[in-house]
């Protein structure tokens, strides 16, 4: 059977066609839930679907056309979104999601109905001034999450990193439940600040091709020191004042920006983590490896640390929306 995942987010739209759970056709386009918001409507979202998913199924069968399921995670379940669902509350089982997709069909992108897969937030009774760090959202992460969960079964009570624009960290229990997620912004803040500021000159306006551990630990080591936003402006310095590369000054501003996220690992009311924390990672590669070699550097951390690969054939968002898919009365 053909499953075709629709994944929204902030900026972006993806489609992929599956086929025994690898993907035989993916198509994409610079459309997401923010051109609702400015829009003041969801129609460029809904237009930009129903071409993508038109394109995407030309090179498949009447059969593979008529039967194929149709399954959407991320932003498109915001209030904003084609079908707003209400988050799923921690802990939150594959079940759980599973049992509470929706079933909708939008005739502007197809006859056929999508499921839609709720978000999930964490468990506060009162959000206040004092609790506001113990609360936090995802919407799209979670079937990342259960896609990693179903190709590590076994992982048990750990700590999963998301890293990319808004990195998600998400508590795992030893049934495998969500019990826990906190959010930052720090690869928004490192695209900004690479492209849209000062130092955008002395980064050339890119991102580092090859990590350079050594200035990324002296970037995080200074964060601490004096804070981020001294640390950041010493990239300036670096340019100025020393024989720096490319590489090397990148690696020193991922590092100013990253300490921070080890910060909010640590002290974060929501995770609650322990120094022995199984520590898994998946994302984009330079931020991945960034945030395991400096969790490996950090003396509070002695669990294991895991570095995983997301395949193109195989992303773990789809796996996972498709594995919960399949346990709903939709199948």
């Amino acid at each position: 059977m053909l499953i075709v995942t629709i994944d929204t987010g902030t900026t972006n739209t993806r489609v992929r066609a599956w086929r025994n759970y690898r993907v035989v056709g993916e198509l994409s386009t610079e459309v997401g839930i923010r051109d609702c918001a400015k829009n003041g409507n969801n129609m460029q979202l809904i237009q930009s679907i129903k071409i993508l998913l038109a394109q995407l199924l030309i090179g498949f069968n009447d059969e593979e056309k008529r039967n194929c399921r149709l399954v959407a995670s991320g932003m498109l379940t915001s209030e904003i979104g084609l079908c707003h669902l209400p988050h799923e509350i921690t802990p939150v089982s594959i079940e759980q999601l599973a049992q509470n997709v929706r079933a909708c069909v939008i005739n502007e992108i197809s006859e056929k109905p999508i499921i839609f897969i709720p978000g999930i937030k964490n468990k506060t009774v009162d959000v206040t001034f004092n609790s506001i760090e113990s609360m936090d959202v995802m919407r799209g992460e979670e079937v990342e999450v259960f896609g990693i969960l179903t190709q590590q079964p076994d992982l048990g009570d750990s700590l999963v990193i998301l890293p990319g624009s808004h990195s998600k960290f998400v508590r795992i229990d030893s049934s495998n439940n969500v019990v826990a997620l906190a959010t930052t912004m720090a690869g928004e803040i490192f695209d900004t600040l690479t492209h849209q500021t000062l130092l955008a000159s002395s980064l050339e306006h890119q991102f580092a091709q090859q990590l350079d551990i050594e200035y990324l630990l002296k970037g995080a080591e200074l964060s601490q020191k004096v804070g981020i936003a001294r640390s950041c402006f010493s990239v300036r310095l670096l340019d100025l004042f020393t024989k720096a590369t490319l590489d090397q000054k990148s690696s020193f501003l991922l590092g100013a920006i990253l300490a921070s996220d080890l910060l909010a690992i640590k002290n974060s009311q929501a995770l609650c983590v322990t120094r022995e924390i199984k520590i898994v990672i998946s994302g984009k590669p330079i931020l991945a490896e960034a945030l395991k070699a400096l969790i490996k550097n950090d003396s509070y951390f002695i669990g294991e640390i895991k570095l995983l690969e997301d395949k193109k054939d195989q992303p773990y968002s789809g796996l996972g929306a498709i594995s919960i898919f399949e346990i709903t009365k939709y199948k």
